[in-house]
């Protein structure tokens, strides 16, 4: 039996290895464009990057503090899981290099020979020669270890070529960075098409020249991945002393590249440099990884440049605009909101009309007050120019920055300084907890008369990720989820997460038992006989009372059907327990991001989101999940759900083995479905 799966239960690292697989294996679908198998590709291998850093990197960490400790669904330890990732790694390598092998093949048949001399040990030709002793020779660095030249400091996720070398008699060993301050990609044109080289491999090529005195016995790219789990929540502070949360924090993001190496991948066999590294890094052999073509595959988004404009049409996705939701009240979306709540479900629905109501908020006389929480913002944010805006037209404007929001700290550290030089009050976060709410509030003023306009929504105020990822948002002027959301910013200014909404609920103190209230309801009524079902949308599922609930729902007969795109710990179809549940996960050409929680077999009360069912969020986060209060939003909210439901195109299904099995059924894809449809 896999150690990995226990009773009713899956660990999550393993379930996160199996949605990344999932992941995979839509680089290898027929139904996907040849440029967009090569994105998930990409994404794969980006993936696997950040889990290698943040969750192995956590492991290793409780490892060196709290060994004995156990996981709480299948209880293996720190080290045990350790082990099993290690080994279920192994085979995603074999699988992602046959999988890139085809994907290459393609490309050459599309006039892009992507030449790995490494692989087919070809010779690169005069034009990559030249570029090489011309345009990066000059410039590389490359150094003898030796008893003066101990082994240099090797960086995250950078490359490397390391050779074994001999002179007279002596070994040696040679270290040559690849240069990352160039196109990773050089091309040339061939009879055939563009034959491209990648700078790693003319690096890994040319090497031998470079260490001409020396006789190369073997050599190999390397490339190590350090831990990243640095702790960069809030840390308790004494407020009498001298203290900079946003220096600190910086302190802390820049040890990120001496932390310990967590995963070694090498291009070669070569025992000798392998040995070396494991002995220089404190690594087991286990946590080497051999790679075959390419060790990350981000060259793949340039590739456009190389073919022309209508082969590249043929080789995506068609395009998509996003439609521009119709207006009650045209050219003033402050006034539409105030005439019926607006829903927008990104990319179907265009992010411009929640753009288009800041920018309203920030000149209207009629708004005294705007405030917003921000995880993570586009690089070019049109919101932050909003608030700028706002701010220098006298508008009182308050921004919740998450300073800590992993590999985006140094982003919100640079709008908090533009935000903050535009008078804006700039608040990070609090206490011990990350901010993970999307919330803004815009607050009109009326003589004494005060209403409200609230935004909420299960993603990020980010331009661009909106074209890309699936989201709900709902924008509406209850007074009641104003004076929710008023509370809300006002107790966060003051570090207090003890909420007075009535009702918002918000995780540390209501999000969690709301919710798990709702389950034991339906629970209640299907003990009364009465219809019972249970339908939730989430990114990952890893809170074990939340399990715990579902599965005593599923006992007494309650319909069970959840939506879960990555990490689902919960076993469904086990006899007894689960079999009245029913998990999917769903992935395709969009990122699905939204979180919906529905209860009720007929009118079912509905939340959204910003909030996974993980532990993390329900109680180490400041998150939110708003009724849906619109009878006409909640309809369209549910058939969404229906339609997601049965979607078998893009969608897997997790069986009582803990395997994800695509259905051979016919149906349409529900994100195509969403394209074509406004539901």
């Amino acid at each position: 039996m896999n150690k990995f799966i226990r009773k009713t239960y899956i660990n999550r690292e393993y379930s996160w290895l199996k949605f990344n697989e999932r992941v995979l294996e839509e680089a290898s679908c027929d139904t996907n464009p040849l440029l967009e198998k090569c994105k998930f590709l990409s994404i794969f291998t980006s993936n696997l990057d950040e889990f290698f850093m943040v969750r192995v990197g956590s492991l290793f960490n409780d490892m060196a503090v709290h060994p004995e400790v156990r996981e709480n669904k299948t209880e293996l330890t720190p080290a045990e899981q350790l082990s099993g990732i290690y080994k279920c790694t192994a085979p995603l390598y074999e699988f992602r290099a046959k999988i890139a092998k085809n994907v290459l093949a393609q490309l050459k048949k599309e006039g892009i020979l992507i030449d790995n001399m490494r692989i087919k040990n070809s010779v690169p030709g005069k034009r990559f020669e030249k570029y090489f002793q011309k345009t990066m020779l000059p410039l590389l660095s490359p150094i003898i270890l030796d008893n003066k030249h101990p082994l240099i400091h090797l960086d995250n996720l950078k490359m490397y070529v390391i050779l074994h070398l001999d002179r007279g008699g002596k070994n040696f060993f040679g270290i040559l960075p690849v240069p990352d301050k160039y196109d990773r990609l050089v091309s040339d044109q061939t009879s055939t098409g563009i034959k491209i080289i990648t700078i790693e491999d003319l690096t890994y090529y040319f090497a031998d020249n470079v260490f001409s005195n020396y006789k190369v016995l073997s050599k190999s790219l390397v490339r190590l991945t350090r831990n990243a789990d640095v702790d960069t929540e809030i840390f308790s502070v004494d407020y009498e002393s001298e203290y900079d949360f946003s220096k600190l924090l910086k302190g802390k993001v820049d040890s990120r590249q001496k932390l310990q190496t967590v995963r070694l991948e090498l291009s070669s066999d070569s025992k000798t440099i392998k040995d070396l590294l494991c002995r220089h890094l404190n690594i087991a052999s286990n946590q080497c990884f051999t790679v075959k073509y390419f060790f990350d595959y981000k060259f793949i988004f340039s590739l456009d440049k190389y073919l022309p404009i209508d082969e590249v049409v043929k080789l995506k996705y068609p395009p998509f605009n996003s439609r521009t939701i119709p207006l009650p009240k045209p050219n003033s979306v402050i006034n539409s909101v105030l005439a019926h709540d607006l829903f927008l479900s990104y990319p179907y629905d265009s992010m411009d009309t929640f753009l288009d109501l800041l920018d309203n908020a920030s000149t209207d006389k009629r708004v005294a007050a705007i405030k917003i929480t921000i995880y993570r913002l586009d690089k070019q944010s049109r919101i932050v120019e909003a608030l700028r805006r706002a701010s220098r037209n006298g508008k009182d404007v308050m921004a919740i920055i998450e300073l800590a929001a992993r590999f985006d700290e140094e982003n919100n550290l640079h709008f908090a300084g533009i935000l903050k030089d535009a008078g804006c009050t700039v608040v990070y976060g609090v206490g011990n907890y990350k901010v993970h709410s999307k919330i803004a509030l815009i607050v009109l003023r009326d003589g004494e008369n005060i209403s409200y306009i609230t935004h909420l929504g299960t993603g990020n105020y980010n331009e661009s990720t909106s074209k890309v990822y699936t989201d709900l948002n709902i924008i509406t002027a209850d007074s009641d989820i104003g004076a929710d959301a008023a509370d809300f910013f006002r107790s966060l200014s003051m570090g207090d997460v003890n909420f007075n909404c009535s009702k918002l609920l918000v995780s540390p103190k209501t999000l969690k038992e709301g919710l798990l209230q709702k389950i034991r309801e339906q629970t209640a009524l299907a003990k009364e006989g009465k219809p019972a079902r249970i339908v939730c949308k989430m990114n990952s599922l890893t809170d074990l009372e939340f399990i715990k609930e579902f599965i005593k729902a599923s006992a007494t007969g309650v319909k069970v059907r959840l939506i879960v795109r990555g990490i689902c710990c919960l076993l469904p179809g086990v006899l007894g327990k689960t079999e009245n549940i029913k998990v999917k996960s769903i992935i395709g050409r969009f990122l699905e991001h939204s979180r919906v929680y529905s209860f009720g077999a007929e009118n079912p009360e509905i939340y959204i989101s910003s909030s996974d069912l993980m532990t993390r969020n329900t109680e180490k986060r400041v998150e939110i999940a708003s009724p849906v209060l619109d009878p006409k939003i909640r309809d369209r909210i549910s058939k969404m759900l229906e339609v997601m439901l049965t979607d078998h195109e893009k969608a897997s299904y997790l069986d009582a083995n803990g395997r994800y099995i695509r259905k051979q059924e016919p149906g349409e894809s529900s994100q195509k479905y969403f394209m074509d449809n406004v539901v």
